[in-house]
């Protein structure tokens, strides 16, 4: 699969609209590396940017009109018209990732104007990748650009973290943030609460796999449920804590956040408090919440300095972490984490909320087709029924946020 240069986007624009668009629009997707389920929680991730991203070619409107055609066919068109409080589209309508934007924005910045636009992805829908938010930054970059809303990458993505919750997904900022700013070559340890971004180098002889099991986790119905069930059980979890500890005397008040949490007791003192005030359920949910945003602090360690091994061994506690504590893997996810440490990966785990979706693998250059022999033959070859193509298993390359430019007439 590949995007569409500028000159095919830009024929497939005059073929519906016919005239030409004067703007591209565009923004990655994202592999998390570590730090699963942790940003709504204001704890540290460690993501890149995908060379995979949403594109659009767009002309403005002099209406408040947006219609916009997706070039895949399972997506039909969408129009509306901006305001605030726009109606939704159905759940699980594509449309709400347009639509979202345009209500935030419209409310925040009583932007007006629309415009006419085709899209194209080469990102796989549901899998883990942040195909959704890259679609929801693509549109409000554009939106803002059009309309003179004066706002960097970083408040760009807050703003669009906040959107998104507009199709009913409590997400966290993590997906936002690296599609608006990240950089090539780098992937970048996000603090939130404020949103802060420090970029990585990632190592010239590392390689990240990504694979798709093909098992779709929709940001809708049981999937949107289950994740935001989990937001619910961190917060419960982080409440009964810190009452405990004031209880007890040994806060004077309950902590606000998780980040307040680690700084008045370290990790270890956070697992203790944990251990002695929840039940079984919230402190595995707990346990992973704590655990996870230490790995991370390690994993960027790991990075910076070049340590394969020790990422590797990161990333494969984390998926057991995300497995049995956080209870967000599959069977399909295990065993793709399976097949790549048996390929030659030196560490590999789930990625994106879980649920289906992708997983992630590291391997040093020199064992990386191995790794990706092992995950299309082993994985996708025995599913005869679906395609054990390129698009399935990909090496990532840390890529660009996104952008927003005239195109040549």
């Amino acid at each position: 699969m590949s995007t569409p240069d500028d000159g095919v986007l830009t024929k497939a624009f005059a073929a519906r609209y016919g005239t030409r668009p004067t703007h591209l629009s565009r923004a990655p997707g994202r592999v998390n590396l570590i730090g699963e389920h942790t940003d709504y929680n204001d704890l540290p991730v460690l993501p890149m940017a995908l060379q995979r991203e949403v594109r659009m070619a767009l002309r403005p409107r002099d209406d408040g009109l947006v219609r916009l055609a997706n070039e895949s066919a399972e997506f039909e068109p969408v129009e509306f018209e901006i305001q605030p409080g726009i109606p939704r589209s159905a759940p699980g309508h594509w449309g709400n990732y347009v639509k979202a934007p345009a209500d935030h924005l419209a409310a925040h910045f009583g932007i007006r104007r629309g415009f006419d636009g085709v899209l194209v992805s080469d990102l796989p829908v549901a899998s883990g990748l942040s195909s959704s938010s890259a679609l929801v930054n693509t549109i409000g970059l554009a939106l803002a650009r059009l309309n003179e809303v004066e706002a960097g990458p970083l408040e760009l993505a807050a703003l669009m973290a906040d959107a998104e919750r507009y199709t009913g997904t409590r997400g966290g900022g993590m997906d936002q943030a690296i599609s608006m700013g990240a950089r090539a070559g780098h992937a970048a340890r996000i603090d939130f609460a404020p949103l802060r971004m420090s970029h990585v180098p990632v190592p010239a002889e590392w390689r990240f796999v990504v694979a798709d099991t093909g098992v779709r986790a929709e940001k809708s119905g049981a999937a949107q449920r289950a994740y935001n069930t989990r937001r619910e059980e961190c917060e419960r979890a982080l409440r009964i804590v810190g009452e405990t500890l004031v209880g007890r005397g040994e806060l004077p008040t309950p902590p606000a956040s998780y980040p307040a949490l680690l700084a008045a007791l370290g990790f270890d003192g956070a697992l203790a408090a944990g251990r002695d005030a929840l039940d079984t359920h919230l402190l595995k949910r707990f346990r992973h919440v704590v655990t996870e945003a230490r790995r991370v602090e390690s994993a960027v360690d790991m990075l910076a300095g070049g340590d394969l091994t020790g990422m590797g061994e990161l990333m494969d506690a984390s998926h057991e972490s995300l497995r049995t504590d956080y209870e967000v893997s599959s069977p399909e996810l295990d065993e793709m984490v399976t097949l790549a440490r048996e390929g030659g990966a030196v560490g590999a785990r789930l990625t994106g909320a879980g649920f289906g979706g992708c997983a992630v693998a590291l391997a040093p250059a020199g064992a990386v087709e191995e790794v990706v022999t092992a995950l299309r033959e082993r994985y996708w070859a025995a599913r005869s029924a679906r395609d054990a193509s390129a698009d399935r298993v990909f090496v990532a390359a840390p890529s660009e946020g996104a952008s927003y430019r005239a195109l040549s007439s």
